[in-house]
C-alpha cells in the first residue's frame, strides 16, 4: 500500500484502494482464508489486512509486484519446503503478482496456523 493514504478500517476499505485485478487477488485471497479459519476475525493491523484467531493468523499485503504474506512458515517440514519458492530472507512470502497466486497453498498455510494457534494457550 502507497504511503500516504490513510490507515484503512477494514479489510474491504484496504481491497478497494487497488486496482481491479489486483482487488481480485485480494478477495480471493481474503475468501481463501475465511474458508481455511473460519472461526478467525478480520482486522487490519500494521495498516495491512489481517486475520486473527487466538492471537494473529495471518497478513497479506499488495505491492507493486507481489502479495505478501506473514509471518514466515514454522514448524511443518512439507509446508515450509512447499512455501520455499516464495520465501523471502526473512521468511516471509512473496506471490508474483505475473505469475498464478497459489490460493490452495494459501489455504494450507491458513490451516496450519489456525491449528497452530489454537493449541497454544492462550
Amino acid at each position: 500500500m502507497a504511503t500516504g493514504r490513510a490507515t484503512p478500517k477494514s479489510i474491504s476499505e484496504y481491497i478497494a484502494a487497488f486496482p481491479p485485478g489486483v482487488r481480485e487477488i485480494l478477495e480471493k485471497i481474503r475468501l481463501t482464508i475465511r474458508s481455511a479459519a473460519p472461526g478467525a476475525q478480520e482486522a487490519i493491523s500494521y495498516q495491512i489486512p489481517a486475520f486473527k484467531l487466538n492471537g494473529t493468523l495471518v497478513y497479506f499485503a499488495a505491492f507493486k509486484k507481489h502479495i505478501g504474506f506473514y509471518p514466515p512458515v514454522r514448524g511443518d517440514a512439507r509446508l515450509m519446503k512447499a512455501v520455499s519458492p516464495y520465501a523471502g530472507e526473512k521468511g516471509n512470502l512473496r506471490f508474483p503478482l505475473e505469475q498464478p497466486i497459489p490460493y490452495d497453498l494459501i489455504r494450507r498455510i491458513a490451516k496450519f496456523r489456525a491449528k497452530q494457534n489454537l493449541a497454544r494457550k492462550r
